[in-house]
């Protein structure tokens, strides 16, 4: 005896094939020009070994260096309770860059596996002052399990 099949029934009934793969490539293609731009605005600063922050394990992409920016960099007038970096923006990143050699820590409070994890980096020098208006030699930089940087910011006392 065959069993009989029927086709299966599209759970979502308005769903466009047709419409939505070239909208999936528009997406994909945007994203991989996206990188070239991202990549390349990093490759123009100067700082050396700069491709060390494109590794997918120690990663710095414009999205959180914008928002390191705009939160932890003196020259920008926002978040005033925050901590301030006063270094030029290239001896930031190279900062942040070399915070990457320091052990991942994890966060305190004893966060599951995968959660984000910190490492803090003493440049040896003042860097900026932390949110107590302290100054400061060290910067931590948080990052996801896989490397990708969310943040960094002077100081540790922000964790």
């Amino acid at each position: 005896m065959h069993a009989v099949t029927t086709p299966v029934q599209n759970t979502h009934p308005t769903f466009n094939e047709e419409q939505w793969l070239p909208v999936l490539f528009l997406l994909a293609d945007t994203q991989t020009w996206l990188q070239q731009l991202q990549e390349g605005l990093i490759h123009q600063l100067p700082v050396k070994n700069r491709k060390k922050l494109l590794r997918k394990s120690w990663y710095l992409g414009v999205k959180a260096l914008a928002h390191i920016l705009e939160r932890h960099y003196h020259k920008v007038p926002r978040h005033p309770l925050a901590g301030k970096f006063t270094l030029p923006i290239p001896a930031l990143v190279a900062a942040i860059k070399d915070a990457g050699q320091q052990p991942p820590l994890p966060p305190p409070g004893g966060a599951p596996p995968g959660a984000n994890v910190h490492r803090v980096h003493n440049v040896g020098t003042t860097i900026g002052y932390d949110s107590r208006g302290q100054p400061v030699t060290t910067l931590t930089v948080i990052t996801d399990a896989a490397g990708m940087i969310i943040t960094a910011f002077p100081g540790v006392t922000d964790l």
